[in-house]
């Protein structure tokens, strides 16, 4: 199965408190896909983190993916558009993509995020923004489903997401700034129980 609906990206740096249990709160709001960024820590402390963070996951079902080709001990990572290729053989492949050309560079991924959909506060001057028209540009290139990525904090932008064909949400800032991260995720979540990706590309998948 790949990532969808709210999936969170971490950052304990901008984080209102301690990064597991924001993540804990997120889960509790509905999130059950989680990429543990970090990649500035040292591999020990963020193997012992992703640990930390499986245990939270479990409890609900969820899934921790690592950003970078090392899976600290699990199966699934998330990589950069530029590398490596081909992706390491794990249980689950993410790539982030910004274009069509990246897309084209596709291989054996099994998803891909799509950014900056809107200005991040995160990623300042990354861009330009695709907006929602060019995010649907893109989902109908793209051999594998989409989330979408960059700026993305309400109900309103996740709706033209999804309506753009994105599979799902990679959320930052607005979670992990959130003084009731439960409450935002649920918020965010709710969107898709009423909307459904406009795509025909990829089958429904079910558990």
């Amino acid at each position: 199965m790949t990532p969808r609906g709210v999936v969170l990206l971490t950052d304990r740096l901008v984080a209102r408190g301690d990064l597991v249990d924001v993540v804990a709160g997120a889960v509790r709001g509905g999130v059950r896909w989680v990429v543990l960024r970090e990649k500035d820590l040292p591999r020990a402390e963020r193997a012992a983190l992703a640990v930390d963070l499986r245990a939270v996951l479990a409890q609900a079902g969820g899934t921790l993916i690592v950003a970078g080709p090392d899976p600290l001990d699990g199966d699934a990572v998330h990589l950069p558009a530029a590398g490596p290729y081909p992706p390491p053989a794990v249980g689950l492949v993410g790539r982030s993509c910004h274009d069509a050309a990246e897309l084209a560079r596709l291989g054996t991924e099994d998803y891909v995020t799509l950014s900056p959909v809107w200005p991040t506060r995160s990623k300042p001057g990354y861009g330009p923004p695709l907006r929602p028209d060019g995010l649907r540009d893109l989902i109908r290139r793209s051999p594998v489903p989409v989330l979408a990525l960059g700026g993305i904090e309400t109900p309103e932008q996740v709706t033209a997401c999804v309506d753009a064909g994105a599979v799902g949400v990679a959320v930052l800032g607005a979670v992990m700034r959130a003084t009731d991260p439960t409450a935002v995720v649920a918020t965010l979540t709710r969107v898709f129980a009423t909307r459904t990706p406009i795509t025909d590309a990829w089958p429904e998948e079910t558990t």
